[in-house]
């Protein structure tokens, strides 16, 4: 396998060198940040479009319990409440 070390060195090198060249009183992202800033922008939009997909599947309707008796919902072993 490779050294690494040499080839961080020469990469450490030229970047030192490139920001020398700005200035100063100026800070930017420059352009590694706007590259990790357009990947997590494409990330988001495809867990939005994901997600999206799911929920269309979803059935939101409920189905009536087997066990109820009736359109109140009571259970038909359960005890009745009492009015009065």
């Amino acid at each position: 396998m490779p050294d690494m070390s040499a080839s961080v060195s020469l990469a450490a090198t030229h970047l030192v060198s490139l920001a020398k060249e700005v200035d100063e009183n100026k800070v930017t992202p420059g352009v590694l940040g706007f590259i990790v800033f357009a990947v997590m922008a494409l990330a988001v939009w495809g867990l939005m479009k994901s997600m999206n997909r799911h929920m269309g599947k979803v059935d939101f309707k409920e189905t009536p319990d087997p066990e109820t008796d009736g359109p109140k919902g009571t259970p038909s072993g359960g005890a009745k409440p009492q009015h009065g």
